[in-house]
């Protein structure tokens, strides 16, 4: 592909509608998506896929991020968006649970293909931390098990 036919940046990962409504800018968009695929690409090399690209996971993650329309792929919790680059580990040790409906990126199966990704909350993401998704749900029914013995 010569330079002259290469799509421009900000046609390749228009802002999806559902962040438009959310007041999300391009810019805050463009940063939060360079800078969640440099530092899942810099972690996963060093973890297991040492062909891991920045643009590939800049691609794989931005279809994640118009497939959850907005919502926790697991909770369908409609996530808080528009505080995409405000993450703040003090404020939420404070409790500021604003920020437990934040955008994370959830790789669906540790080691998998980049393009396996998706949406969730940091809640959900922590919570799933490096489980597969079979284990994740098995875990999750395990919790819901215990909890309906007891009330």
């Amino acid at each position: 592909m010569t330079k002259t036919n290469r799509i421009p940046l900000f046609e390749r990962y228009k802002l999806p509608d559902f962040l438009i409504k959310e007041n999300v800018s391009k810019e805050q968009y463009k940063k939060w998506l360079d800078r969640t695929a440099r530092n899942h690409a810099k972690r996963d090399r060093k973890r297991w896929n040492k062909n891991t690209t920045i643009s590939g996971y800049k691609k794989a993650i931005h279809q994640a991020v118009i497939k959850s329309k907005g919502f926790d792929a697991y909770t369908k919790e409609k996530l808080n968006w528009h505080l995409l680059g405000q993450f703040d580990n003090k404020k939420v040790k404070k409790g500021d649970h604003r920020f437990l409906l934040w955008p994370t990126v959830d790789h669906i199966e540790g080691g998998a293909r980049p393009t396996s990704f998706r949406i969730c909350s940091w809640r959900t993401n922590d919570a799933k931390s490096d489980l597969s998704y079979k284990d994740f749900l098995d875990l999750c029914k395990k919790v819901v098990k215990a909890a309906s013995c007891c009330q």
